[in-house]
C-alpha cells in the first residue's frame, strides 16, 4: 500500500540527495551547505481587487544556491503553494542545471493565490507589486525568473516591465520565457517536449531500438506531453497510447498526433477520437511499450504501480512522476529510467540560451536553438551513463550525484567567505 510518505515528493527530493552524498562520501558540513538555501525572502502583496477590496496575498522568492551562477527557476501561482514546497523546488533546479552544466544555481518563486477566481488585472496587479517586493534580488546578474505553474510569458512581460521601469532601462534579461517580441527566444515552447525526443532517442539506442520501430505511452498531453508526442511522430516514432486526467485513447499501430491535438481542442478532451479506442487510464500505463512518457504530475509510478509498467524505458517529462521508493522496483526489472532532472532539463536549456540573446541582443534562429539544445541534451544523457558505468549505480543516482559533485565542486573553488 503507497503511504503519504512515499508521495511527499519533498521527501523523495531528500532520500535521493542522501543517497548520492553518501556515495560521495560528502562529509557532513558540504551537506549542509548543499542543503540550506542561500538565501530566502517572504513578501506581503496588498492588492486592490476588481470590487473595492483590499486582498493581501503573500509571495515567496527561495534562491537555493548561486555557487555556479545566478539563481534560475520558474514562479508559481497557486492557492497550496509553500514556502517548504519553493524551497524543495529551488535545490531540484540547481541539480537539473548542474546536471545540463549551465551556469546557473537554483531559483524558485510562488505567490499564494488562486488564479482562476481573479481577473487579469487583479493578476497584473499581483505580479507587479510582487515584482516590485522582490526587485533587490533579481536581476540579469543575481536570479533570473521564468514561467511555471499558473503562469506564462504574458506574466513575464509584466515582470520584465516593471523591473525596467524601476530600473529606468529596459532589461529584458531579467526574465526567460517570454513573448519573443520582447526578447523571448524561438524553440523556447517546445524546448521541454524537445528535450525529452533527444534523450529517448539516445535511450532506444541502448536497446538497438530505431525509432521508427519504437512504441510510447504518453501520460499528459498538455505542453510537455503534447509537444514531445508530436515531435516524435514526426521522427516516426509510433505513440500508441494518450494518457489524460479523463481517460485514455489508444491505437497499437500509433496515434494521429496532429489530428488528435485539433480533436482535443474542439471538445476538450483526447477521448471519442476517430482512430482510436478508449481505455482506462490505468490499462494504458500498463500497456506494453518500449517508452513510457509520464509527463503531466508526479507520483503517477509508484510502489504499486511500478511491478506492473510494462515499459523498457520511462522517460520522466514531469517533476517528480517516480517515487523514490518505486527506483529501486524499476532498476530490479531492469527499467532504464532517464531522470526528470534531465529529462526534462530541456526548458531551462532554451531558457539559457534567451538569457544569452538578451545579453548579446543578438537572436538566434530556430534551428540553431535546436541544434544546441540536442548538442546538449545528448553530451548531458552520456555525462550521466557515465557516472552510472563509473560508480555502479542507475541513472537517477548518477544524475543526482554528477549534480551534487559539480556543484560542490564549484563552492571548494570559491571556498567558504568569511
Amino acid at each position: 500500500m503507497v503511504t503519504a510518505e512515499e508521495l511527499n515528493p519533498w521527501l523523495n527530493a531528500a532520500k535521493r540527495f542522501e543517497n548520492a552524498a553518501d556515495r560521495l562520501d560528502l562529509d557532513d558540513g558540504m551537506r549542509k551547505v548543499l542543503k540550506t538555501p542561500a538565501k530566502e525572502l517572504t513578501v506581503a502583496i496588498p492588492v486592490m481587487l476588481d470590487d473595492g477590496r483590499l486582498e493581501v496575498f503573500t509571495g515567496y522568492r527561495v534562491q537555493h544556491s548561486i555557487a555556479r551562477g545566478p539563481a534560475k527557476g520558474g514562479i508559481r501561482y497557486a492557492p497550496d503553494v509553500t514556502l517548504d514546497e519553493v524551497r524543495a523546488l529551488a535545490s531540484w533546479m540547481s541539480w537539473k542545471c548542474a546536471v545540463v552544466n549551465l551556469p546557473y544555481g537554483g531559483g524558485k518563486g510562488g505567490v499564494i493565490c488562486d488564479p482562476s477566481i481573479l481577473s487579469d488585472i487583479e493578476l497584473e496587479r499581483i505580479t507587479r507589486r510582487y515584482t516590485a517586493e522582490i526587485i533587490d534580488i533579481i536581476g540579469p546578474e543575481k536570479d533570473i525568473p521564468a514561467p511555471d505553474m499558473n503562469t506564462n510569458e504574458r506574466t513575464m512581460a509584466w515582470i520584465m516591465d516593471t523591473y525596467s521601469m524601476h530600473k529606468r532601462e529596459t532589461t529584458t534579461g531579467v526574465v526567460t520565457g517570454k513573448p519573443l517580441n520582447l526578447g523571448g527566444s524561438r524553440g523556447r515552447p517546445e524546448a521541454t517536449g524537445r528535450g525529452c525526443l533527444f534523450v529517448s532517442k539516445e535511450a532506444l539506442k541502448q536497446f538497438h531500438i530505431p525509432p521508427t520501430k519504437a512504441r510510447v505511452v504518453i501520460q499528459g498531453f498538455g505542453n510537455v506531453g503534447g509537444m514531445a508526442a508530436r515531435l516524435m511522430a514526426k521522427e516516426g516514432i509510433h505513440i500508441i497510447a494518450v494518457i489524460e486526467h479523463d481517460g485514455a485513447v489508444h491505437n497499437p499501430a500509433g496515434l494521429d498526433i496532429e489530428a488528435l491535438m485539433v480533436h482535443k481542442k474542439a471538445t476538450g478532451s483526447v477521448l471519442d477520437f476517430e482512430g482510436a479506442t478508449n481505455i482506462d487510464r490505468d490499462e494504458a500505463l500498463f500497456l506494453e511499450c518500449d517508452v513510457l512518457l509520464p509527463a503531466a504530475k508526479e507520483n503517477v509510478i509508484t510502489s504499486d504501480t511500478a511491478p506492473k509498467v510494462n515499459c523498457k524505458i520511462v522517460c520522466e517529462g514531469a517533476n517528480g512522476p517516480t517515487t523514490a521508493s518505486a527506483d529501486k522496483i524499476l532498476e530490479e526489472r531492469g527499467i532504464f529510467v532517464i531522470p526528470d532532472i534531465l529529462a526534462n532539463a530541456g526548458g531551462v536549456t532554451v531558457s539559457y540560451f534567451e538569457w544569452v540573446q538578451d545579453r548579446q541582443a543578438y537572436f538566434w534562429n530556430e534551428n540553431l536553438v535546436n541544434t544546441r539544445l540536442e548538442e546538449i541534451m545528448v553530451e548531458s544523457f552520456y555525462d550521466v551513463a557515465r557516472y552510472s558505468k563509473q560508480h555502479g549505480v542507475e541513472n537517477r543516482t548518477a544524475a543526482y550525484m554528477l549534480a551534487l559533485d559539480r556543484v560542490a565542486f564549484a563552492i571548494k573553488l570559491r571556498g567558504i567567505y568569511a
